[in-house]
């Protein structure tokens, strides 16, 4: 069997609050909305913009309370680091039709905030989010 590799690095803003859920067995979920933009100038010499919006899946697990540590640091307009891979998921939606969503499953998150001064959490947060 061949080799293969499937993973996600992005860096940019978080467009609203996470969402902080448990799954019916108890285990934490954070999902959250990430912007990463990219700009250039067109043939003319205009600046043009465009923005994607990704949506991130964290999750805590046995080793880890990733998704505890979005819900208490991230917040609407985070700059973050992210890393994880991609999924896709199938659903049926209310009207019965098929639906696909593409997530990210992130398995590291650092905060690229400024650290406000005296502000402690932010580097325990990084700290936290390095465990294994």
């Amino acid at each position: 069997m061949s080799r293969s590799l499937n993973k996600v690095q992005l860096i940019g803003h978080v467009g609203k609050d996470p969402e902080y859920t448990f799954t019916s067995g108890g285990t934490a979920v954070a999902t959250f909305r990430l912007a990463t933009s990219e700009s250039w100038k067109d043939k003319n010499g205009a600046l043009q913009e465009n923005t994607d919006w990704h949506t991130i899946v964290v999750w805590n697990s046995q080793y880890r309370n990733l998704a505890d540590i979005v819900h208490k640091l991230v917040h609407k307009g985070s700059k973050l680091y992210v890393e994880g891979k991609l999924k896709y998921r199938t659903y049926e939606s209310r009207d019965g039709s098929k639906r696909t969503v593409t997530e990210i499953i992130a398995d590291n998150i650092m905060l690229l905030d400024a650290k406000p001064a005296g502000d402690q959490t932010h580097q325990t947060s990084q700290e936290e989010s390095h465990e294994e």
